[in-house]
């Protein structure tokens, strides 16, 4: 199973439109002030979490894509129904009928996350399997439903979250795909389903799609109204977009390609920030104006972007739970956290909670682990931007916005477990005078300049007992221009 989804996590890779994931070229900054200023507050919390989560963690696969009638590996059915699609699909969507995560523990998660210095949450409040896991009035495919969870008083589960995260003082952000599979208005029964995209031509049938439209925005009011304040709208399934802006890279999903699915997201972005005032919209992949900032998927871009962008990146190797899955380790996620936030992005890290509602020993293992480096070292992290060259060997680069102080951030070998004697700077020099401080380690380091850059001594005191494990940070008072 472990080989089998990193595979596919592999496979999504591929299919991803990378272009379009770092196209900062086309960025358009958002003109509204309260956009502006939340962006810049985002950009400065630096690490995320997003939790995927549906009735699909019942069986552990892929979440919703084995409903998708595409000849690729992350679209693979398993199990008794495998062979006979319309069979599969009714015993996928029965899984409503099983879904009690009766270990549903919101503050549990709300805790471990911001101890780890996590400051944002986005939730899938829908998958484009269309099941919700918030309650709604469109559909009872739903968590909330009497054939789901909803004789539980949890069953509510996007508020049990939003609630909990809220009063840890986190941002909230809800995830909704655009796509819905499960909408007769969007997979029309009619026809039958040959890939991802609507099945029907929506100019053909203009009422059907406008129904759509009309659901579409629906949900989105109600995940707007009713579920408190929320900081970031992040929608996903970019081919539900206008034809006039599909990019050549897209031609790869599916055979539908010439159909226009705009779904107006002027309409829905002017609702949501009636709503909820200075909303960060992030229509992923979809350049242009509804895109606040850009989500480069399980991967990080190789240079520093110069607009807000966001990796997000699976903790273990599926964005769904899988009960054999295999975690990242904790210094695998402090190199990843280094690495985006030096090229000026924030991480987002995804943990899939299983279906009685519970994380994994492992995730929670992991975050302990994060938690214990970042009480050491969150200050080069948090409210900083790129600072040229970002990176250089196994040092990464971050600048506090407002001071000026720049950290060097130094990522060890897998089984290198002592600081080095010295450290070598190429690319950044300290001014003369200049303090320099080991975090965490109480007390200065002494540095020279040589021809060939900066050499930073490490007492031996600090070397033999570190202040933290998996990564070590120096910081720099005030460098040279």
């Amino acid at each position: 199973m472990k080989i089998r989804m990193l595979g596919l996590v592999v496979a999504l890779l591929m299919v991803n439109p990378l272009d379009a994931q770092e196209r900062e070229e086309d960025y358009v900054p958002e003109p509204d002030l309260l956009v502006q200023a939340k962006l810049s507050k985002w950009q400065d919390y630096k690490f995320g979490l997003l939790m995927t989560w549906g009735t699909y963690s019942q069986w552990g696969i892929v979440e919703s894509w084995s409903l998708c009638g595409e000849d690729e590996g992350w679209c693979e059915r398993r199990g008794p129904f495998a062979d006979d699609y319309d069979k599969y699909r009714k015993a996928y969507e029965g899984l409503k009928r099983t879904f009690h995560p009766v270990k549903f523990d919101p503050a549990k998660w709300a805790e471990a996350a911001s101890d780890a210095g996590m400051r944002y949450v986005i939730f899938t409040m829908k998958h484009h399997d269309g099941f919700c896991m918030f309650e709604t009035k469109t559909t009872d495919y739903k968590i909330t439903s009497k054939e789901s969870f909803g004789a539980d008083p949890r069953s509510n589960v996007a508020k049990g979250i939003f609630d909990a995260f809220r009063e840890k003082g986190m941002m909230i952000g809800a995830y909704y795909s655009k796509p819905d599979w499960h909408s007769p208005d969007y997979w029309w029964p009619y026809f039958p389903t040959p890939d991802r995209h609507v099945n029907y031509d929506p100019a053909k049938y203009p009422e059907r799609w406008t129904r759509f439209k009309d659901y579409t925005f629906q949900q989105i009011e109600e995940i707007m109204t009713k579920y408190g304040s929320v900081d970031i709208l992040w929608l996903d399934g970019a081919w539900v977009r206008p034809l006039r802006n599909m990019p050549k890279e897209f031609e790869s999903w599916g055979r539908k390609k010439n159909y226009d699915q705009d779904i107006d997201m002027a309409r829905i972005s002017r609702m949501a920030r009636q709503h909820q005032p200075g909303l960060l919209v992030v229509d992923r992949w979809v350049n242009g104006r509804f895109e606040n900032y850009l989500t480069p998927e399980n991967k990080v871009p190789e240079k520093a972007l110069s607009v807000p962008w966001e990796s997000c990146i699976t903790m273990a190797t599926s964005w769904s739970y899988v009960k054999t899955d295999k975690y990242k380790s904790v210094r695998q996620i402090v190199h990843l956290l280094a690495d985006v936030v030096a090229k000026g992005g924030n991480l987002l890290l995804n943990i899939g909670p299983s279906p009685e509602g519970e994380w994994a020993p492992d995730a929670y293992d992991r975050l302990k682990g994060v938690a214990a480096w970042m009480k050491v070292n969150s200050e080069s992290i948090y409210d900083t931007r790129a600072i040229a060259p970002y990176k250089e060997g196994n040092i990464c680069y971050t600048q506090k916005k407002d001071d000026g102080a720049v950290y060097a951030i130094y990522l060890p070998g897998q089984n290198e477990m002592k600081l080095p004697e010295t450290m070598r700077l190429t690319k950044i020099r300290p001014t003369p005078g200049a303090r320099l401080m080991l975090l965490g380690a109480g007390g200065e380091v002494k540095w020279r300049s040589d021809a060939n850059g900066v050499v930073i001594e490490i007492p031996s005191a600090f070397r033999e007992k570190p202040p933290c494990t998996d990564a070590w940070v120096v910081k720099i008072s005030e460098i040279q221009r």
